[in-house]
């Protein structure tokens, strides 16, 4: 008997298994200056790179972009409800729930596995956004690992994660200018990419912040 192919190995469980010990780096941090930056950047990159072949959904997008910007200065704490409602203006459907099959992603390189207990491992990880012995950009990176990695919706979860990733730096009063490098191919079981990607992120915290104190004094 002639077996079929083999199914992917679960890449969700290898970024469970890496996610407590993954060395983030540390940040001195910013002060973040009143005013936002003149370019939003997660405005800008969502209109860059869904603007030309899909004006409507661009459109969604970036109503629930807004949205996630108006729940973070409101100061909500990130949960599945809350990105479930953004994230049913992004696909334009009344209802989005957790999804209830494992999913597939990278032209089925990568397979996310689904029990009983993962949603609420979801809605514990994205708590942890809020973890204070823990720099800003290693909470934002890890945030956006979880959503890619969970990837708790059946479609769109690369928005969800950027959207995600805007709520947790909005909150603490962050507003990035340019997003763009965060544009790359990630793997669940890359601990030294996740925290590369920390520090791309408080390179572009400090870089933003930089740009608007230097508007400020002209």
């Amino acid at each position: 008997m002639t077996s079929g192919p083999a199914q992917p190995k679960d890449s969700l469980a290898d970024w469970l298994l890496i996610r407590p010990d993954i060395s983030w780096p540390p940040w001195r941090g910013t002060t973040p200056v009143p005013g936002a930056p003149a370019r939003d950047g997660f405005r800008s990159f969502f209109t860059a790179t869904r603007g030309a072949r899909d004006s409507e959904g661009t459109a969604r997008v970036l109503t629930a972009l807004d949205m996630a910007f108006a729940d973070a200065e409101q100061g909500k704490p990130l949960a599945f409800a809350l990105m479930a409602k953004w994230q049913r203006i992004v696909l334009g459907h009344d209802h989005v729930g957790f999804r209830t099959l494992s999913a597939f992603a990278k032209g089925g390189r990568e397979h996310y596995g689904l029990a009983p207990g993962t949603r609420a491992q979801f809605e514990h990880c994205l708590s942890e956004s809020t973890q204070r012995n823990l720099p800003l950009p290693s909470r934002a990176a890890r945030t956006y690992l979880d959503v890619l990695f969970f990837h708790p919706f059946e479609d769109g979860n690369a928005r969800a994660a950027m959207l995600a990733t805007a709520f947790v730096l909005t909150r603490e009063g962050v507003l990035l200018d340019q997003v763009r490098p965060l544009q790359t191919t990630r793997w669940a079981d890359d601990a030294e990419g996740a925290a590369d990607l920390a520090v791309l992120l408080g390179i572009l915290i400090t870089a933003a912040e930089r740009r608007a104190s230097r508007r400020t004094l002209s």
